[in-house]
């Protein structure tokens, strides 16, 4: 099923919004969800909804949040989230270290007690779109093995950065410190298709192509996957006094709970260092020169972070719009707020 932007958007919001979330949380969670979708990353946006949606309506996410913003110092400062809208609360949060950043040359802000937050990009291209470059790391709960180990005890844990150029183009770079998010996975279950054997691992320990099989998702490239999911805990989690590896909350095992997650942004400008118009001209260079290299067998081109989620956007709206799965298009347009799939569920919904 293809779907206009507004309409899947609309679709989005107002299911949110069934499910108890003010219509203000709802319009920014269904907009940040429709930027993934539109940009092809599809285990970010739609198929996630009916997921929130259990959550706000057993009271896993605070619908009237006490956000509260603390500044620790000229250039830190605390977002107190609440366990409201993780999409809300890491929005609110990069508005307020832009405005840090414009005025003091360096933002760094920890967001705490905050419910998923969806594709970590959207709010490193918010610093990268006024002319600030900005790193973003995120917990997720733990499904991953340590490089050595057989249980899992970090998570996925996303890391983002992007920056602006001198023509209007956008470096964003956002990645899974596994070799593949689990949101993949789950939108590979969605769709009925098999996953390589490189993602993940089984009970026992060995690598499965069903999605439906998958007990443990791996680090990218082993021992350095390992050691950015650690770093990423630390600035995410243990810095910022909420739960880490192991003790961070399940997505799923109890949805009346809130998750008490933690994401850090770090925002730069970089008129504090070499100049705004230099950075933004260099980094146009940076780019033209990488798409002129000679692609390797089996490539089309080399493209810089970012370019192909434009590309796919880009061919979304021209082939007629945004590709959703039948299921989730006639969940989202029914009167049923959830099923409950989720609640008291493994760390794969099973």
């Amino acid at each position: 099923m293809k779907l206009s932007r507004a309409e899947l958007k609309s679709l989005m919001k107002n299911k949110l919004m069934r499910a108890g979330l003010k219509e203000e949380h709802a319009e920014i969670t269904a907009e940040i969800l429709t930027w993934s979708d539109e940009r092809g990353y599809h285990s970010h946006g739609a198929v996630r909804v009916e997921y929130y949606s259990e959550r706000i309506s057993k009271g896993g996410i605070t619908i009237e949040p006490n956000f509260q913003f603390k500044e620790t110092g000229p250039c830190s400062a605390i977002f107190e989230g609440d366990n409201g809208s993780g999409y809300v609360a890491a929005k609110l949060a990069m508005d307020k270290a832009i405005e840090m950043a414009k005025k003091n040359g360096i933002a760094v802000v920890g967001i705490r007690n905050i419910s998923h937050s969806g594709s970590i990009g959207y709010y490193t291209e918010m610093a990268a779109k006024k002319n600030l470059a900005a790193i973003s790391f995120c917990q997720s709960d733990p499904m991953a093995v340590p490089v050595g180990g057989s249980e899992p005890y970090y998570g996925t844990n996303p890391i983002s950065f992007a920056a602006p150029t001198a023509d209007g183009r956008t470096v964003v770079f956002d990645m899974a410190t596994t070799v593949q998010a689990w949101g993949k996975i789950l939108d590979k279950r969605s769709r009925g298709e098999s996953i390589p054997n490189t993602w993940a691992v089984d009970a026992k320990g060995n690598p499965v192509t069903d999605p439906n099989l998958v007990n443990a998702l791996l680090p990218m490239a082993g021992a350095k996957g390992y050691g950015l999911m650690m770093m990423v805990d630390v600035f995410s989690g243990i810095l910022l006094g909420v739960p880490f590896g192991k003790h961070v909350s399940s997505m799923y095992h109890d949805c009346s709970k809130g998750r008490e997650l933690g994401q850090m942004h770090i925002v730069i400008d970089p008129a504090r260092f070499v100049g705004i118009e230099e950075f933004k001209k260099n980094m146009s260079q940076c780019c033209d020169e990488l798409n002129s290299i000679t692609p390797a067998d089996g490539y089309d081109k080399v493209y810089y972070p970012g370019e192909r989620a434009e590309l796919r956007k880009e061919k979304a709206y021209a082939s007629g719009g945004i590709e959703i799965v039948d299921e989730i298009y006639e969940y989202l347009k029914s009167d049923d707020i959830h099923f409950n799939r989720y609640d008291h569920k493994n760390r794969f919904a099973d």
